[in-house]
């Protein structure tokens, strides 16, 4: 797994939310169905992004980072890293046989 610029593997943001968002506003008494229904998404919606079958949209992340106080920059920007992890995972040495052009000025 690809590692990014802090020397941690890319993450899903459906991981953090899974992982650390999901169980603290489970401890202040938010369940998973009301996250659900303040993020405008199906129950099946939200645990498809936990599981990381659904990806983070502007939209998403815009709703993101209102519920967490924070950025959705910090939603895309996972996302986007996320994306190209798998994809240089998925492309691996093919991308050696790409030559790079020289721009003309």
């Amino acid at each position: 797994m690809e590692t990014l610029k802090r020397g941690l593997p890319a993450m899903h943001p459906g991981e953090l939310l899974r992982d650390i968002v999901l169980p603290a506003l489970a401890s202040s008494g938010t369940p998973r169905t009301e996250v659900a229904k303040l993020l405008q998404l199906s129950r099946q919606g939200l645990y498809d992004v936990l599981e990381g079958r659904k990806n983070i949209d502007a939209g998403l992340a815009l709703m993101l980072g209102k519920l967490c106080g924070n950025t959705p920059e910090h939603w895309l920007n996972m996302q986007r890293d996320w994306d190209l992890a798998r994809a240089r995972e998925r492309l691996g040495s093919s991308l050696d046989l790409i030559p790079t052009l020289q721009s003309v000025e």
